[in-house]
This record gives C-alpha cells, structure tokens and sequence, in this order.
C-alpha cells in the first residue's frame, strides 16, 4: 500500500526552528518600541513597569492574532502553533508574552530552541518564508 502525500507526519512537514539571533534580534526591536512608545507618557528611567506591560500587551496582541511581532518581521521569523503551525490564539498569546517578560524561560531551550514560554504555550518561533 502506497504512501499518499496526505500521510507524511507533521514533525516531517514542520517549518526550520529559528535561530537564537534571529529571535534575540526581534526581541531587541520590539523591545525598543516598547521603551519608545512607554517614554512618551512615562520616564523608563523612572518607572520601570510600563514598558515591560506594553511589551507582553504587544506580543499577546500580535502573536495571538498574526503571529508575528514588529521586531519578529523585520527579523523574518514567526511564531506558530507546535501542533498544527496555526496561529496560537490570544490565550496562549497572553501565557507566552507574561514567561517571556520573565526572561529566565526564554533562556532554558530545548533541541528544536523551544523556551520554556514556547512550550508552556504550545508555539514554536520558525523562519519565515520568503515573500
């Protein structure tokens, strides 16, 4: 019995894992935005909260709908539902972004560079396409 198309395994057909840099890179930028639009109503220097609030709002925001960030576009990579590479939804938007702001979970990866936040909501940060 043949083999169809239909059948080849979902880990066979799941995108390539992005690289550390890149996600640091995205991470960078998005997190600049983040003290630059924080600072225009409050001193980061000052106050240190808003722009860690704006940052998870930004990734729950983004990744649970588009699944990707600003800075992720620039640095052409997106984040995707492990299971099934769908969009992760607000939710699991919301559980990723708040163990991201915690950092340490983003640090502990796995062999396909799952952080803790990744797999606590069920993504995976891949490379994008080209357009």
């Amino acid at each position: 019995m043949a083999a169809s198309a239909n059948d080849v395994p979902l880990a066979a057909a799941r995108p390539e894992p992005a690289g550390g840099g890149q996600r640091l890179i995205a991470l960078l930028i998005d997190w600049v935005l983040c003290l630059l639009v924080a600072s225009l109503y409050a001193s980061p220097n000052r106050v240190a909260w808003p722009p860690v609030v704006l940052l998870i709002l930004i990734n729950t925001f983004f990744l649970g709908l588009f699944g990707q960030t600003p800075g992720m576009r620039l640095a052409r990579i997106r984040c995707v539902a492990f299971a099934d590479g769908g969009a992760i939804g607000l939710g699991r938007g919301l559980i990723r972004a708040v163990l991201l702001a915690l950092l340490i979970p983003a640090l502990i990866a796995d062999g396909d560079g799952r952080g803790l936040h990744d797999r606590a909501a069920g993504s995976m940060v891949v490379r994008r396409a080209r357009d």
